[in-house]
């Protein structure tokens, strides 16, 4: 993909092959919102069923065939695969389609990089954008000049082509790489700091589109962009958030939301924002009430929290979007108790538009914070602390 405006609002095909996993979205919802925030345009949308996925074409001589007539049929200009190919079948299904073909990681890393704003942002993209191009330095790294060899010539007479283009991106992951460890070090300094002041921190976290940044928004009147879109926003912000009932300030980030098959690439290069999570006194983890599908999302949120080394800091459940429930559907009281794994973990129901629950959500966080030191054993024992009342 390129970042070329005659890209955008491009017909496009989308393909997922349902391999009997519990999560695979049958109907491509996810990828098609996906594929319209980053501005393609999808035309049609392609599944089918495999045991397991052909190692030339991902899906098959057969199935190819179907979405080269289908794509021509449509005037598609690419195709977008809801899973990660490998390079050589990527290649493989160019070859066969007459067609550019990309898959869902180089989708979100394209989105990534249009929405990062910060310079931190920016780097992280570029990080993991590097790192998932040097698997595919033939077709993505073409920019580069070509060797002539000779004389003074870089790499020498007679080097190879792709070791050059491997060389410089690779010198190039070591750059951004050390620009981004400087950043992580910086931003050490800035939490020494905060736990010098006996600060209060607490981390915004949740599937992407789940009102993360609306319900920062509401409880500190702050202007971070919204949107109802995936990724809205990509950098960290920080703000105080007073609590009365607490008589006292805590520190409130809003960070990056998550989502399912979130490139590993991403969760290493976004290391420094996630941190925020990790060194959190408390994650306010924010489910879309409205969704049928939000226990998949809860549970990978969860899983990307085990691999950042967050599992274990304390968690309150926010279930927001209570406004889109329908009157059957909304809870017989606004605050209880939900398993989340094998614990019973306080939630609270919210409408960060509305306002509706915020007022019983400030309560509960004036409560937990004014606890603090009588919670010092049970914040070391996370399962202990969510069994507190909520």
């Amino acid at each position: 993909m390129s970042d070329s405006p005659d890209r955008q609002f491009a017909p496009t095909v989308l393909v997922g092959v349902d391999f009997g996993l519990p999560h695979f979205d049958g109907e491509l919802e996810e990828l098609g919102l996906l594929a319209q925030t980053a501005g393609l345009r999808p035309v049609a949308r392609i599944t089918c069923k495999r045991k397991a996925p052909d190692a030339a074409l991902f899906v098959g001589s057969g199935k190819a065939d179907e979405i080269k007539f289908m794509a021509e049929q449509l005037g598609a200009t690419e195709v977008l695969f809801d899973q990660s190919l490998s390079p050589a079948q990527q290649r493989n299904l160019e070859r066969h389609l007459g067609l550019p073909v990309n898959d869902r990681t180089l989708l979100i890393l394209e989105i990534f990089g249009q929405r990062a704003r910060s310079h931190e942002g920016k780097l992280q993209v570029e990080l993991a954008r590097l790192q998932y191009l040097s698997t595919r330095l033939v077709r993505r790294w073409s920019h580069l000049e070509r060797q002539r060899g000779g004389i003074g010539a870089r790499g020498g007479p007679g080097e190879a082509q792709i070791e050059l283009d491997r060389r410089m991106i690779g010198e190039s992951i070591k750059r951004t790489s050390a620009r981004l460890e400087k950043v992580k070090r910086q931003r050490h300094t800035q939490r020494r700091q905060r736990e010098r002041r006996d600060a209060f921190n607490i981390s915004l976290v949740g599937y992407t589109n789940a009102g993360k940044s609306t319900l920062f928004n509401a409880l500190v009147k702050a202007r971070a962009y919204t949107a109802d879109q995936l990724f809205a926003t990509l950098d960290t912000t920080t703000r105080q958030l007073y609590l009365g009932e607490a008589g006292r300030s805590v520190s409130l980030s809003d960070t990056v939301g998550f989502i399912r098959d979130l490139p590993h690439g991403l969760v290493d290069a976004f290391q420094a924002t996630l941190q925020e999570a990790v060194d959190a006194d408390l994650l306010l983890h924010v489910v879309d009430a409205a969704r049928p599908d939000f226990p998949e999302q809860m549970a990978e949120v969860q899983r990307v929290l085990a691999e950042i080394g967050a599992a274990r800091v304390p968690q309150l459940l926010v279930f927001n979007k209570l406004d889109a429930l329908e009157k059957e559907q909304r809870p017989l009281h606004l605050s209880d108790t939900f398993e989340v794994d094998g614990s019973r973990v306080p939630r609270l129901f919210v409408s960060a538009r509305t306002g509706e629950g915020l007022p019983g959500l400030r309560q509960q966080l004036a409560s937990m914070v004014a606890g603090r030191a009588g919670a010092g054993a049970a914040c070391a024992q996370a399962p202990e602390f969510h069994e507190a009342a909520p």
